[in-house]
């Protein structure tokens, strides 16, 4: 509201009017399927038209040039409202949980502070409004302790040092490579892959740890976003990691609603791949978006289609059990998803093809307009004066895990119990350390290091990745 007033309104209507349909459904016995559908066409409408207009203006352009159509230009300026994906989310999960017999929110503004909560609301985690709701009944008295400070100004400057210390940084390579991968080999590619996949990581987790610690001081407990996605062993383990929110979101209130798994087997996939790529499109209205939904439904449709015919074959599914093929499917899952990044990342469709080509050595480099033919193998990126991220990257990741070490990770297993025990998960063997002064000192110590790291650059104005979306 402070940059766009109406945007006030516009929260503060949709507020209301799923206020008002909760109400509706869980009173109305004769109309409520009605009541549920409209609510939810109007709250994907009001995100369609701000999200996607462009989208299908362009496409409707672009297919109107192939039969010789001219479509009118749309003349207004559509600009996207901050966090509107994670509330209209919100939204649907409440009309929908309302519907199938939970109990309705009776003060409006309660629900209203459900919607608005500011910590969550501009990039999640996405919450669920039966966990919500009880932290702010009358009966519960907020008292701010010091253990709850601690734990909440560590979260905070985590969160930070993980955007400040790694992303930015990373982002700094990322940004070059993605913007011009024509000039770059694939190693350098790679290495900006793999720098991206860290990029996106922190940004997001750093964001989540800002929002719990900033949650925490006001009294209210949000989960984690995120559980060591990229110890995953599979594509499976990697979607139960990352992303919590959103993913166990398209489970409850789409995938089971196409019918999940209660078919055939390519009832079941077929549901994995709409589901994946309606996600993927959530994330942006363009084509590499969908396309990487696509891949990652690909990926989870190979997976359990693996899992079908191995756990049959006795030695195999022994084989399965080791150590050695464990490491060697965590290290498998990682490439796999840095792959998919690069739909993710990418500008547009076909620099992301050009960039997989050269990943997979299927294309070799040519710049011509400076008249150089650079062999795949050759790291150039290295080169530029912002790689020193890259020599301190090893020392910045030991000193994040020994501060999360000292601020007892372990509540992500706690919080998660339904996550593979076999599972490598740091998190799993971390003790809490109750010594507060070990906590402070930690924090002082990512504090500093954040002052020492921040970036001033002028051409590159890093702001949280999901802010987009």
């Amino acid at each position: 509201m402070s940059w766009k007033p109406v945007y006030g309104l516009l929260i503060f209507a949709l507020t209301l009017f799923n206020y008002v349909m909760g109400w509706l459904i869980s009173k109305t016995t004769t109309k409520r399927k009605l009541a549920l559908v409209v609510a939810i066409a109007i709250n994907l409408i009001t995100l369609g038209f701000f999200k996607y207009t462009y989208f299908f203006r362009d496409l409707a352009a672009s297919i109107g040039l192939q039969m010789g159509v001219q479509v009118p230009a749309i003349e207004w300026k559509i600009i996207l409202p901050l966090g509107i994906s994670f509330f209209v989310f919100e939204f649907i999960h409440y009309i929908v949980d309302v519907y199938r017999g939970s109990k309705p929110i009776r003060s409006f503004w309660d629900f209203a502070l459900f919607a608005s909560f500011f910590p969550t609301q501009i990039a999640g985690p996405i919450k669920r409004y039966q966990d919500f709701m009880p932290q702010i009944a009358p009966e519960v008295k907020k008292k701010l302790t010091l253990d709850m400070v601690q734990q909440s100004v560590y979260w905070i400057i985590l969160g930070l040092i993980k955007k400040v210390l790694f992303a930015d940084n990373l982002g700094i390579v990322v940004h070059s490579a993605f913007e011009h991968p024509e000039l770059l080999s694939s190693l350098d590619l790679w290495l900006a892959v793999y720098a991206f996949a860290f990029q996106i990581y922190f940004d997001f987790s750093g964001y989540t740890d800002i929002a719990r610690g900033s949650a925490l001081l006001l009294g209210f407990k949000v989960p984690p976003n995120f559980n060591l996605p990229y110890w995953s062993s599979s594509i499976s383990e990697f979607w139960k990691r990352w992303h919590i929110s959103l993913s166990t979101w398209l489970r409850d209130y789409l995938y089971f609603p196409l019918g999940g798994n209660k078919g055939n087997r390519l009832f079941t996939y077929r549901n994995l791949m709409l589901t994946m790529i309606l996600g993927g499109i959530w994330h942006g209205a363009a084509i590499h978006f969908a396309i990487w939904g696509f891949y990652q439904g690909l990926l989870l449709v190979l997976h359990k289609e693996f899992k079908h015919w191995t756990d049959k074959i006795a030695w195999f599914y022994q084989m399965k059990q080791s150590q050695v093929f464990h490491v060697f499917s965590i290290i498998l899952t990682f490439h796999a998803v840095c792959l998919g990044w690069v739909f993710f990342r990418a500008e547009n469709f076909s620099s992301s093809m050009l960039i997989i080509k050269r990943l997979l050595f299927l294309s070799q480099l040519s710049a011509p307009q400076i008249h150089v033919v650079v062999s795949p193998f050759v790291l150039t990126i290295l080169n530029a004066k912002e790689s020193v991220i890259f020599l301190l990257l090893p020392i910045l990741l030991g000193l994040l895990l020994i501060g999360q070490w000292l601020a007892g990770v372990k509540e992500y297993r706690q919080m998660n119990p339904a996550l593979p025990s076999t599972s490598l998960s740091v998190s799993s063997a971390l003790p809490a350390i109750p010594l507060l002064k070990y906590r402070w000192l930690a924090a002082a110590a990512l504090a500093v290091s954040i002052c020492l790291l921040v970036i001033f650059s002028p051409d590159y104005a890093p702001q949280f990745i999901y802010f987009q979306f």
